[in-house]
């Protein structure tokens, strides 16, 4: 049967198409060893067994070796696929194995197509009287108001190049902006422009990148030539919502986020490039177990950088790992810990509603608008106005110690990758997995504590939750007040007896 393509007109990666290729005999096929890596900007994707194809040429498609029920999640080579999928996959029946066991052999490569939720694309230029403007837009009856800040930040007109992740609405927004000089007196010497995208989700923004950074170079070079924006929004349209507004949480539901080893959140691993991670490590040390802490708490954290901005939006990313807990049931009543990414001075009053957040912003002003954050994050330096939380910025004994053993096991998996050759271990997977675990040790040491006779911390009760009975306890008690937890304090001293 030949499958009808309902692929859009050819996209700009596209228009010259590959030499036809005779098709491959059963016995050329077992020597294919699988999809091409994905590339530098898309690394992130470390979730085991699972490969994200988003090189040129291709409409990007997930690619997972299935294995059979009975296999063990650690296996880093396969993954079993959820029910929900099966139901989810366009060509179910050429997927379905003989045997009628709901299994596929695990040579078997499946191939299915993910839905590209993009809701909008346009283009944003500089102009010298009006300033940031909105160029052109599809659908044209969307409202984009706003958009032109967003997708190219302030100050940007000093870097020539960067891309901007934000909040539009309910959408997430991906833009890539480039600075270009031009000899003409009515630019002023410079053209600056701005493309960028819509999504109902920011987990797959990034296999967008290249397609925007070649579009904006486009738009420079030849400005007006929209063609391939519109062949490429044909594509990957998604249908919007009756009410046209989708609805944001900090962790969308995935089928297969359970699959996954310790439950880790999927969105959590595939929006950042290789070595955030790292980088985030290295560059805010031994903070990184403040702002763990505040993490935790849901309180409202806004980072201020001069341009560019795009690495910044990868270190609000990061604060948002931190604060990962997949015992059931915990954070229900608590605050969803959003991330805004880029702000400016339009989401004043938006951030004004906000019980909690974390964002970034080029725009000094946002340090005298105290009322809008908890925490105010100026290079390595973190710091609040809120006298309740100005203990919380001093570290621990407890907090140091856990610094060291990151640090150690970041170390030793890096000389595993370098000296054994280890390419499934991640250094994001090790990140994500280490403030995961100590997260779910608070959490399961209280839910013991609480269906106890007597629900009484102590000492040894507070260690073992990976704390400093003393260091700690006023970040305790915010825990406590935070998750609900405050009828475990039945004595005035629980840390201190």
């Amino acid at each position: 049967m030949v499958e009808k393509s309902d692929r859009a007109p050819l996209l700009d990666w596209e228009e010259v198409p590959p030499a036809e290729k005779p098709v491959p005999t059963p016995e050329q096929e077992k020597d294919v060893k699988g999809p091409s890596p994905a590339n530098s900007r898309a690394l992130g994707c470390t979730a085991p067994g699972i490969g994200w194809s988003t090189s040129p040429g291709g409409p990007g498609f997930l690619t997972s070796a299935v294995s059979s029920i009975d296999t063990s999640l650690s296996s880093r080579s396969t993954i079993p696929i959820p029910a929900e999928w099966d139901a989810q996959c366009p060509d179910k029946d050429d997927h379905t194995p003989a045997s009628g066991q709901g299994e596929v052999p695990p040579d078997n490569m499946v191939k299915w197509e993910e839905k590209d939720p993009i809701v909008a694309v346009f283009v944003v230029t500089f102009d010298t009287r009006s300033g940031n403007m909105l160029e052109w837009c599809l659908p044209g009856d969307m409202n984009l108001e706003g958009v032109e800040f967003k997708a190219m930040a302030s100050g940007s007109h000093r870097v020539s190049s960067d891309f901007i992740y934000f909040r539009k609405g309910g959408y997430f927004g991906l833009a890539c902006f480039a600075n270009m000089v031009v000899d003409s007196v009515v630019e002023r010497g410079a053209r600056m422009k701005s493309v960028g995208i819509l999504s109902t989700s920011y987990t797959l923004l990034y296999r967008y990148m290249s397609f925007l950074e070649h579009q904006v170079r486009l738009q420079l070079k030849t400005p007006g030539q929209y063609s391939p924006l519109e062949a490429f929004f044909e594509d990957k349209r998604s249908v919007l919502p009756p009410d046209g507004e989708s609805v944001v949480t900090a962790c969308p539901g995935s089928p297969w986020g359970a699959a996954l080893n310790h439950c880790m959140h999927p969105e959590m691993k595939i929006t950042h490039p290789a070595g955030c991670m790292s980088q985030f490590i290295q560059f805010f040390g031994e903070q990184i177990m403040v702002l763990w802490k505040l993490a935790l708490l849901r309180r409202r954290i806004l980072i201020f950088s001069p341009p560019p901005v795009g690495v910044v939006c990868y270190r609000v990313y990061c604060c948002c790992c931190l604060a990962n807990v997949s015992i059931p049931g915990v954070g229900v009543a608590v605050p969803e810990f959003r991330p805004f990414f880029y702000v400016n001075v339009a989401d004043i009053d938006t951030l004004d509603t906000e019980l909690s957040y974390v964002a970034c912003t080029t725009e000094k002003i946002f340090e005298e608008k105290r009322d809008l954050y908890d925490v105010y994050v100026d290079n390595q330096n973190v710091r609040t106005t809120r006298e309740s939380l100005k203990p919380l910025l001093r570290l621990s004994a407890a907090d140091r110690e856990k610094y060291r053993k990151l640090t150690e096991q970041r170390q030793m998996l890096l000389y595993s990758q370098e000296e054994n050759g280890d390419c499934v271990s991640s250094e994001e997977d090790h990140f994500i997995l280490f403030f995961l675990e100590q997260n779910n040790r608070i959490f399961q040491t209280l839910s013991e504590v609480a269906g106890r006779p007597e629900p009484i911390l102590t000492q040894e009760s507070v260690r073992a939750m990976g704390l400093d009975p003393h260091g700690d306890r006023l970040f305790l008690l915010h825990l406590l007040e935070t998750y609900g937890y405050d009828s475990l304090l039945v004595t005035e001293h629980p840390c201190c007896s």
